[in-house]
């Protein structure tokens, strides 16, 4: 059986890196998938763990150039923010040094300024040792980077760094102890040490701010890291002592008191209060809990006092499943990305060509000086491609919008499930316990001459007692409360989507619809009238039969939740088809729907037709998701384009679903529909820019303005525009943070 394991990389910085080290990754034997992800510097990799050990994967790393985080280096997120803030703080010292540097070069160096400079700063010499540390220094990580890839064959933005760099500080190298062989080919001996250095700064420069931009895109992970309690107050033998909540195990009993937060998740014993959910679910309003119900580690408890039994510690808490799933959302890939991904493969090669090609041109048909022209303009070609910005325009804005998402109570799996989001037609919904409230109540009870009311809940509530079904759970609760006596029920069976029957007193009992009526034959005569009275205001009914003979009726309602006709007016603004789908009747379903305005109802579905239901649709030609909560929407999510779980659902329907709704709340369809249309909007402007810029500058960098304008790109502001692309995308990523769900 495939195992997972995701893991940090050092040393990626572009579109290359990620292409390279998939390759890899997937040439190890035993490994089936690799995906890596620039924007969280993390592989994640699916493989046999009886033929790959932790060591193959570092030696697949390191033998690209790079350094794989694994076993004992794998450390904390506490230590990782750590060693990323350190770095961050050695990276801001070398582009300070290489700028202040590479502009005291500038100034003795440059023609229209060089003259104001002190004379100690027009000699080569102080140049070269200026030069020195910034080259061999500052500029060590693309040379560590580079001849690892060169021994294998691979190159990527590091390579084009340091190549564009070394031809400039050895030709400055060259002027600065031999003059003379650079005058006699014809050419003024100037260094370009200012070249050198300056683009090696601003490239620093660059990845200085996009690593702090990059820190913004994974604030949603660090924000419910720390929603986590540190402690829990355990009662152990009538006394309560504080522990902290890795020591916290299933069965303890906590106590929570006001404004404390709940460690993690259980169940009420003793006590009620009214809980802030907001931090887990998105929702602000806090939900009163009593006994019985259940509590979530790290919410925070507003007003009473109350013990409750510990269910899920650690990694089994919905927040630590919260995180797991958005950390695995944020490191997956978008299909999108493919087209990225396929150009970065070819991309470093043809630039190396195409700078091999601009030095060749305009060493031949160049002006004079013919071969500083070639040096530079080859210099500016190798600059500016570099693929970042390619590398970046995906995975910042999925990670930027599955964090948003999360933040909101809106949990998206992965990537591919948020593209295909964008473009959902049709949602169809399942009735029960995801457009209405799932908990019916009885409202008629209907008996025939010659039996009293008391008896028909009586046989009903018998029958249903062995049920799961909801509509049972209303009737038992109903006789409960009524202090109805039931009688001993044998051979119990259940019908799906039918009812119920068994036998009482030697007597076959059946209880359910229409279709189970007409499966054992049972007429309703007179009674047809009662139940097309109650469907028509929006109840189920259910027939009680003994033999063949109908004795009575119990109509039962489900009122619709609160967010539900909000949720569906929001769709249809959007333009999406909302649709109902349930084994209620036709006249009960078209009651329900008429009140959230859904037009299009597909009523007496059998639980295992559902599924068939979504794939006729999409025959449609419809791109559909689905909406459910139940063990029997599963298939019929898994089926869908999009399969959308309701957080108070199955685990089951949980985990076959594409997004889950952990706030319950049935706007968040639209809002969810609606964010992965915004990340795909801003996915789209990144690949724009990150190819328009490569596709726009390139030929400006070779010089094709030139014969027509005169201009050429100089190599420094070449190394600024490419930083300058790298940045925008991911601050074009986080102004996704500014998204919110409607109202």
């Amino acid at each position: 059986m495939l195992q997972k394991k995701t893991f940090t990389i050092d040393g990626m910085h572009c579109a290359s890196c990620v292409k390279i080290l998939e390759k890899a990754l997937c040439r190890v034997e035993g490994v089936d998938n690799a995906v890596v992800n620039l924007a969280t510097t993390q592989a994640t990799v699916a493989f046999d763990p009886k033929r790959v050990t932790d060591e193959h994967l570092k030696s697949a790393v390191a033998n690209v150039g790079y350094h794989a985080q694994l076993g004992a280096e794998e450390k904390s997120e506490d230590e990782q923010t750590l060693q990323k803030t350190k770095e961050l703080k050695e990276l801001k010292i070398k582009v300070a040094i290489s700028l202040f540097f590479g502009l005291l070069i500038l100034w003795g160096s440059f023609p229209q300024i060089m003259e104001t400079a002190p004379q100690i700063l027009r000699n080569f010499k102080v140049m070269l040792l200026l030069a020195i540390p910034v080259q061999f220094w500052a500029g060590l990580s693309f040379y560590k980077a580079t001849i690892p890839a060169l021994k294998h064959r691979t190159a990527n933005m590091d390579t084009l760094v340091a190549l564009g760099t070394s031809v400039a500080f050895s030709y400055s190298a060259i002027v600065t102890f031999f003059p003379g062989i650079i005058e006699k080919i014809g050419i003024d001996p100037m260094p370009y040490f200012d070249v050198s250095t300056i683009i090696i700064g601003l490239i620093l420069l660059g990845r200085y701010f996009e690593a702090r931009a990059k820190a913004g895109t994974s604030e949603a992970i660090k924000k419910l890291i720390g929603l986590q309690a540190k402690t829990a107050r355990v009662v152990k033998d009538g006394k309560e002592v504080d522990i902290p909540i890795e020591q916290v195990a299933i069965g303890n009993i906590i106590r929570v008191r006001p404004g404390e937060k709940i460690p993690v998740d259980g169940v009420i014993l003793e006590g009620e209060s009214s809980i802030d959910e907001s931090m887990v679910t998105g929702e602000s309003i806090p939900t009163d809990k009593t006994k019985g119900d259940t509590v979530i580690g790290a919410t925070i408890n507003k007003t009473g006092t109350f013990t409750y039994k510990a269910t899920k510690v650690g990694k089994d808490t919905m927040l630590a499943q919260i995180i797991k799933l958005v950390q695995e959302a944020q490191g997956s890939k978008a299909p999108i990305q493919r087209l990225a991904d396929q150009v970065s493969a070819y991309f470093v090669p043809v630039v190396i060509m195409l700078a091999i090609a601009t030095f060749a041109i305009w060493y031949i048909f160049g002006p004079n000086p013919v071969l500083l022209f070639a040096l530079l303009n080859t210099i500016a070609v190798l600059i500016i491609a570099c693929p970042c910005a390619m590398g970046l325009a995906t995975p910042t804005a999925i990670m930027v919008g599955t964090g948003k998402g999360a933040e909101m109570g809106i949990l998206i799996k992965d990537a591919t499930s948020l593209e295909t989001a964008h473009k959902v037609n049709t949602i169809i919904f399942d009735k029960t316990g995801t457009l209405t409230v799932g908990k019916p109540k009885v409202t008629d009870i209907v008996a025939g001459d010659k039996i009293k009311k008391d008896e028909i809940l009586k046989l009903a509530a018998s029958i249903e007692k062995g049920s799961e079904h909801s509509l049972a759970e209303a009737i038992v609760t109903h006789a409960e409360n009524q202090k109805a006596k039931l009688y001993k029920v044998s051979n119990f069976k259940a019908i799906p989507g039918m009812g119920v029957e068994g036998m009482i007193s030697a007597k076959t009992v059946s209880f359910g619809n229409t279709k189970l009526a007409s499966l054992r034959q049972v007429a309703l005569g007179k009674w047809a009238k009662n139940i097309e009275t109650l469907e028509a205001e929006g109840k189920t009914v259910m027939i009680l039969s003994v033999g063949t003979k109908l004795i009575g009726l119990i109509a039962v309602a489900d009122t619709p939740k609160e967010s539900a006709r909000a949720g569906v007016k929001e769709l249809i603004k959007q333009g999406i088809e909302p649709v109902m789908i349930t084994g209620d009747n036709e006249r009960t379903a078209k009651a329900i729907a008429s009140q959230l305005g859904i037009k299009r109802i597909l009523a007496e579905v059998l639980p295992a037709e559902k599924e068939a239901q979504v794939r006729q649709i999409q025959k449609e030609g419809k791109v559909v998701a689905m909406v459910g909560d139940g063990i029997n929407d599963a298939p019929a999510l898994a089926a869908a384009d999009v399969g959308i779980a309701m957080g108070s659902g199955t685990d089951v329907a949980i985990e076959a679903a594409d997004i889950t709704l952990i706030n319950k709340d049935l706007r968040s369809v639209a809002a969810a529909i609606d964010l992965s249309k915004k990340t795909m909007r801003t996915i789209k402007l990144n690949l724009f820019w990150a190819f328009g810029y490569n596709v726009l500058l390139i030929p400006v960098a070779m010089g094709a303005l030139y014969p027509f304008f005169n201009i050429l790109l100089n190599p420094i502001f070449a190394s600024v525009a490419m930083a300058t692309s790298s940045v925008s995308v991911v601050t074009n990523s986080l102004l996704l943070k500014r998204w919110h769900k409607a109202k």
